[in-house]
């Protein structure tokens, strides 16, 4: 990559354009008043109307001629991670010399250099845990840079710069994901790390790591990449980060649930309702702060408590940063209340990893207790499609009373042997006295699984893709019903 500084660049071209940040980082570039260009093979809202608005140019599909027929030539053409390396338009880039990069590699060099760099990493929580950060340090007057993989309730953008200087804060959610088909790595490898929040590590993403140790040998680039100086909160209930944590060259402030051992700090829950949650942090077993959060569950008290535990460590009230975080309202697709029809409260989660499902059916059975929990479950993602975790799911769905499984999203990449199976599932859950449907789709099933459902239910639709529409399509459906 070979192109001018950050501030005299005027034109750039993305490919890949309408993700969640690659969409909000190309709004950034239209607000610093750059001309953007972009494209991407599935153009539709929001995100179309977002860069719509903010005046980016978009074609629709991958062509050359997305570049060859643009007025001004690009200084540099970012190439998104989801655009394989037989692109048409990617492919004409590189073979015809414009300077390229990954978005990860840009900011590498043009922004991150200079900056007191806050990563956010692991295999839950960071999209929380980092748009949670950022709008604390927000709150307590930082201005903080920031760059998150989803959209927060709290934050007007998903990527935004504020000033790149000297020890200005810059919060990014660390992604394990690998960067660029020409970059194998994941993409914190380019975040230049001052500060670290580990929240977990175990094993996913099977499509690009072959097991658990792949995934521990990528953490532990990042915690070995912590320049000097530097942090790192690191939570112990995952044994994978202990392990990691052994060479690290800067301190480490080990956090965990209460009774997990070698921890530090860890949260005692004091309250748990309706509004959220309120528990007290203990140093040593010694409470020396209460929080209160919004969001319900243990998970969603440890991201807080890492928050609250970075920000103390670089100077802030901890009296101010319990009031921070009590004002903030959550990230989209997170325990997100989509709706409520005929007393059947409909909530959106992007809850895949089985983990993740039992912590989030646990919260969300907590924060409505006496209600009936309904969880309907799409295998989408590349692990949760695979049969990895196939056992798993039984014990992550325990304390739902009524499951709904869909078929898993697109399995024809995925060898027969090693696919997952909702019709085992299924049986597992029934072995296990419980109340299970099978779905075989969303436009025949759904008006079985609304007959099924009655006032009073909680209905959390666990899924992190589309789900083919399903929550506006039963919200509908419900309302259209008496």
């Amino acid at each position: 990559m070979s192109s001018p500084s950050f501030d005299q660049l005027k034109h750039v071209h993305i490919i890949g354009a309408c993700g969640t940040l690659m969409g909000s980082f190309a709004s950034f570039l239209k607000r610093r008043g750059l001309k953007v260009t972009g494209s991407d093979q599935n153009i539709y809202p929001p995100m179309s109307d977002v860069l719509q608005q903010a005046g980016v140019e978009l074609f629709s599909g991958y062509r050359p001629e997305n570049i060859k027929g643009l007025s001004t030539r690009p200084e540099i053409v970012i190439i998104g991670n989801v655009i394989s390396a037989q692109n048409p338009e990617a492919r004409f880039a590189i073979d015809q010399g414009y300077a390229y990069a990954s978005l990860p590699e840009f900011m590498e060099k043009f922004m991150l250099p200079k900056t007191k760099n806050y990563v956010v990493a692991g295999t839950h929580g960071k999209t929380t845990t980092s748009s949670m950060l950022a709008f604390v340090l927000k709150e307590l007057g930082a201005d903080p840079s920031y760059v998150i993989g989803g959209v927060s309730h709290d934050l007007p953008h998903s990527f935004n710069v504020s000033v790149l200087a000297d020890d200005r804060p810059f919060v990014l959610e660390g992604d394990e994901y690998d960067t660029a088909f020409w970059d194998k790595v994941p993409k914190f490898n380019h975040y230049l790390p001052d500060q670290v929040i580990l929240t977990s590590v175990e094993f996913d993403h099977a499509d690009i790591y072959a097991d658990l140790a792949a995934v521990e040998k990528a953490f532990s680039g990042l915690v070995s990449r912590v320049r000097p100086g530097g942090k790192l909160i690191a939570c112990l209930d995952y044994p994978s980060v202990d392990k990691l944590l052994a060479p690290a060259k800067v301190p480490v402030i080990r956090y965990g649930s209460l009774g997990t051992v070698g921890v530090t700090y860890a949260p005692q829950l004091k309250k748990a309702d309706g509004q959220g949650i309120t528990f007290d942090v203990l140093e040593n077993g010694r409470a020396i702060a209460e929080i209160s959060i919004q969001s319900p569950g243990n998970h969603n008290a440890l991201n807080a408590l890492a928050v609250w535990l970075i920000a103390r460590e670089n100077g802030f009230s901890p009296e101010a940063i319990s009031r921070a975080l009590s004002r903030f309202k959550g990230v989209k697709r997170r325990q997100e209340v989509r709706g409520e029809a005929n007393g059947i409260l409909v909530i959106d989660d992007f809850a895949h990893h089985p983990t993740a499902v039992r912590e989030t059916v646990r919260a969300l059975k907590s924060k409505y207790a006496g209600r009936r929990m309904v969880v309907v479950f799409e295998p989408r993602s590349a692990t949760s499609r695979r049969k990895v975790f196939q056992k798993d799911y039984v014990e992550a769905f325990a304390q739902a009373d009524f499951v709904i499984l869909a078929k898993p999203f697109d399995q024809t990449k995925i060898a027969e042997s090693d696919q997952f199976s909702s019709e085992q599932l299924l049986g597992d859950l029934k072995q296990r006295g419980k109340s299970v449907w099978l779905m075989e789709s969303v436009d025949s099933g759904l008006p079985a699984v609304a007959s099924q459902l009655k006032s009073g239910d909680v209905v959390a639709v666990l899924s992190n893709g589309g789900f083919d529409g399903f929550i506006p399509k039963l919200l509908t459906h419900l309302k259209s019903t008496p």
